[in-house]
C-alpha cells in the first residue's frame, strides 16, 4: 500500500495542510470568547455554542443578536442564511464520499467548514486512489475543531479577566470586517458586500436586528444574480 492510499497519512496531511490556517483562525476563537461574555452570555454557554454550532461567523452573528435581544426565530433563520455556503461545500464533496457509511458522513458533515473544506477538496481533487481521501478531511476537521475549541476558551478567560466598563463592542464589527474584507476576490463578492452593505444602512432601525437577515439575503441575491451576467 502506497502512502497516498494509507488512512493515517491522509489524516496526519490533513492536519499538516490545516495548520497554516489555524495561525488566522485562533485570534477570532479568541475574539468570540470575549465577545461572547460581553453580551451576557455564561462561559458555559458560550463554550457550548462553539461545540455544538462550530460556525464562527454564526457564532458571531448569533452573540450580537442575542445582545440586541433578538426572537429565536430570527436567530435561527439568520443562522442559517449565513451558512447556506455549507450546502455548496457538501455538494462539491459529495461524489467523493457517496461510498462512505452514515456515520462517516455525519461525522464530516459537522467538521465541514470554511478552512476544513479549502485544504481537503484540493486534497479531493489530486489524481491517485481516492478510497481514504475522507480521512483528509477528518484531519483538518479535527484540527480545526481543536484549536476553536481551545482558542473559544482562552477567549472567555481572558473576557472574564477584563472589566465590565472596559466594553468590547467595537470587537466584533473589527472581527467581521478582517473575515469579509480578504474574501472580495472577484465581482459578485463585491456586489454582495455593497448591496448587504448598503441594506443594513438603510434598515439599520428595524426592530429585533432584522436588518442582518435583510441584508445576507439581498446580498447573496445580488451576487448569485451577478454571477449569472
Amino acid at each position: 500500500m502506497d502512502k497516498i492510499s494509507n488512512p493515517s497519512f491522509q489524516f496526519w496531511l490533513g492536519v499538516r495542510e490545516e495548520l497554516p490556517i489555524l495561525l488566522g483562525v485562533i485570534p477570532f476563537g479568541m475574539i468570540y470568547g470575549i465577545s461572547a461574555l460581553s453580551a451576557g452570555l455564561k462561559p458555559a454557554e458560550a463554550q457550548a455554542m462553539s461545540s455544538i454550532v462550530f460556525a464562527g461567523s454564526a457564532q458571531f452573528m448569533t452573540v450580537e443578536l442575542i445582545k440586541s435581544v433578538t426572537p429565536a426565530l430570527v436567530l435561527v433563520v439568520t443562522g442559517m442564511v449565513i451558512n447556506l455556503r455549507h450546502a455548496l461545500y457538501s455538494a462539491s464533496i459529495t461524489p467523493y464520499i457517496q461510498h462512505l457509511p452514515l456515520r462517516w458522513k455525519a461525522a464530516l458533515a459537522y467538521l465541514l467548514t470554511d478552512e476544513a473544506f479549502a485544504v481537503s477538496i484540493i486534497n479531493f481533487q489530486r489524481e491517485g486512489d481516492q478510497n481514504f481521501r475522507h480521512w483528509h478531511l477528518l484531519g483538518s476537521g479535527l484540527a480545526l475543531w481543536t484549536s476553536w475549541q481551545i482558542s473559544t476558551a482562552v477567549g472567555i478567560f481572558l473576557g472574564a479577566q477584563i472589566p465590565s466598563g472596559w466594553g468590547l463592542d467595537f470587537a466584533l464589527p473589527l472581527t467581521f470586517i478582517a473575515l469579509v474584507a480578504p474574501g472580495i476576490k472577484d465581482r459578485p463578492g463585491l456586489i454582495t458586500a455593497v448591496i448587504a452593505g448598503l441594506i443594513a444602512l438603510v434598515f439599520f432601525k428595524l426592530p429585533f436586528s432584522l436588518y442582518i437577515l435583510l441584508a445576507a439575503f439581498f446580498g447573496i441575491t445580488a451576487g448569485l444574480l451577478s454571477e449569472k451576467k
